[in-house]
């Protein structure tokens, strides 16, 4: 199976190829494997955010500590090959994205420090004991997935009261079984109180989304709710564009689809994520134990709103939701 490693460098536009990756001479210090989830170009801002939280816990990558990046070119199947890769070259601490990464880590593992991004619930996925006190290899930050979905539905509801068909574009099995159920109940549940039907269309890669939307544009869908997900996560550019042909409202789980041109979003800030979990590898670089570090979860959300996006749509939003929002795109 083909893998590309590739190393990031802040400010730079592409990705060193394998050789020369190896040919540079490895500072003395620590290693730390970064588990990659989709295309380098599109996790290297994120990448960017970690380095400079690195640095500001005094380490800087080829100075003080060395970081090997490989990437799973988007497919989830390759995730665990790679983890056991990074393990074999006996890194110090493995940082990954999301569930996906870290259970494919875990397995390979059990004795490195694995530090998780943005976990959907890392106790029902199997990966920690507890939020409080983990107990095993694994740390890091929850983003609360099954929690905030009903919120978003009703901003829908409250933009567009009188939409009663939303579509749900949602990527299956990328968490566990008990993760994903309890998404699925709570937006069901939600969708119930507020009347509306929903339209479930899976995508199981970047692939699927010509087929989706054409199903949403068929279906005549009022509105779209955007499950969580790394891999949408990583490619709301593209689902933006999508929404945009087609004219449809949506709101997203994350900042970025907004700044790119969606409606809306609400839920916690994806960078500041990658600053805290660049604080939490400086935590056990220093001696810090990922049994005994808390799994963070985040206490702010971001109502961000795009007028642009709303007045293309001939949407017209509530003052009393722009007053709440914390930032309102004009």
């Amino acid at each position: 199976m083909r893998r590309r490693e590739f190393i990031w460098l802040v400010g730079g536009a592409a990705a060193a190829c394998p050789l020369t990756a190896r040919a540079q001479k490895a500072p003395k210090g620590p290693r730390i494997g970064y588990l990659g989830y989709s295309a380098p170009s599109l996790e290297r801002d994120l990448v960017g955010v970690f380095q400079q939280g690195l640095r500001n816990s005094g380490y800087v990558d080829r100075q003080n500590i060395a970081i090997e990046y490989r990437s799973a070119e988007g497919k989830l199947e390759r995730l665990p090959a790679i983890a056991v890769e990074l393990v074999e070259l006996n890194v110090d601490v493995i940082v990954t994205l999301a569930t996906p990464g870290a259970l494919a880590a875990k397995q390979a593992t059990s004795t490195i420090p694995i530090v998780v991004v943005a976990m959907a619930d890392p106790v029902r996925d199997g990966l920690v004991a507890s939020l409080s006190r983990p107990g095993g290899n694994v740390t890091g930050a929850t983003f609360l997935g099954p929690q905030l979905i009903p919120k978003r539905l009703g901003l829908l509801k409250e933009v567009l009261p009188a939409a009663s068909r939303v579509a749900v574009l949602w990527h299956p099995g990328v968490y566990s079984e008990h993760t994903m159920g309890g998404m699925l109940n709570e937006t069901e549940a939600a969708a119930r109180t507020l009347r509306m039907q929903l339209q479930f269309r899976g995508v199981g890669s970047a692939n699927d989304f010509d087929g989706a939307f054409s199903a949403m544009s068929s279906d005549r869908a009022d509105a779209l709710l955007v499950f969580p997900s790394p891999m949408l996560y990583l490619e709301y550019r593209r689902i933006v564009d999508h929404v945009t042909k087609i004219r449809l409202p949506a709101v997203y789980p994350w900042r970025e689809a907004t700044d790119a041109g969606g409606l809306m979003s609400y839920g916690a800030s994806i960078p500041e994520m990658y600053r805290n979990a660049a604080y939490v590898v400086g935590r056990i670089l220093s001696g810090a134990k990922p049994a005994e570090l808390p799994i963070e979860q985040p206490t702010k959300f971001e109502l961000v709103i795009n007028l642009k996006s709303a007045s293309s749509l001939g949407l017209e939003i509530p003052p009393t939701m722009l007053v709440r929002a914390d930032e309102v795109i004009e």
